[in-house]
């Protein structure tokens, strides 16, 4: 049988690569990593690749998935035993909620602090529009984390919205973002959690090269 395959893009500054990487970890499935460079160069390699011109995309049995919270429902229904959602009905609607939230929102934060798994800066700017974004997520993670007990964002054990709020707290990091003690607490919790810590152990070792975009891939 052939093995599954994951087309990423970098893992210093990819945060969908990043996402989509996670989810095949919470599903225990192994995949054989696919890597796309960055540059703009590679605009027509991609959109062979994935018509969205975007990766994350999972190769695996004849089916291609791309988008991360696509590849995370198929992942689900292939895998439910590795309960990727919540097993209660009204928790795993709030873990759709979430994860669809940060998957179309949050443009400010993305723009003003972009994923670098390189860097970690005493202190820095944060653009004013990017504050309500940063308030919103501390909410969110407050709420789940008062809700459901910790430290993941649904309990004892991490599911889809974890994986898609890791590059957040990557951002926090990075960047020095004040934060609420517990809202801190989660991040050391993502950047603990084995499959974050390896990514970023990857990451640090990517060749200097690379090219940051202007735009979240």
């Amino acid at each position: 049988m052939t093995r599954a395959q994951l087309t990423i893009s970098s893992k210093t500054y990819s945060a969908w690569s990043l996402r989509g990487w996670l989810m095949c970890q919470l599903a225990g499935l192994e995949v054989e990593e696919a890597h796309v460079p960055n540059d703009a160069s590679n605009r027509a390699e991609l959109l062979l690749l994935s018509p969205s011109v975007l990766v994350p995309r999972l190769t695996h049995e004849g089916a291609s998935v791309w988008d991360t919270l696509a590849i995370a429902d198929y992942l689900h229904e292939l895998y439910p035993e590795k309960q990727m959602l919540p097993a209660d009905r009204l928790a795993r609607a709030h873990c759709r909620s979430i994860s669809g939230e940060i998957h179309s929102g949050f443009t400010n934060l993305r723009s003003a602090l972009p994923m670098n798994l390189k860097v970690r800066h005493a202190s820095f700017p944060i653009f004013s529009g990017a504050r309500p974004d940063i308030e919103r997520i501390e909410a969110i993670w407050q709420d789940c984390l008062t809700r459901y007990g910790g430290p993941f964002l649904f309990g004892a054990a991490p599911t889809i919205a974890d994986a898609m709020y890791a590059p957040v707290t990557t951002r926090f990091t990075s960047y020095a973002v004040p934060l609420s003690p517990a809202s801190a607490a989660y991040c050391e919790t993502i950047a603990a959690w084995a499959p974050m810590a390896e990514w970023i152990a990857a990451a640090k070792a990517e060749p200097e090269e690379m090219e940051e975009l202007e735009i979240e891939f």
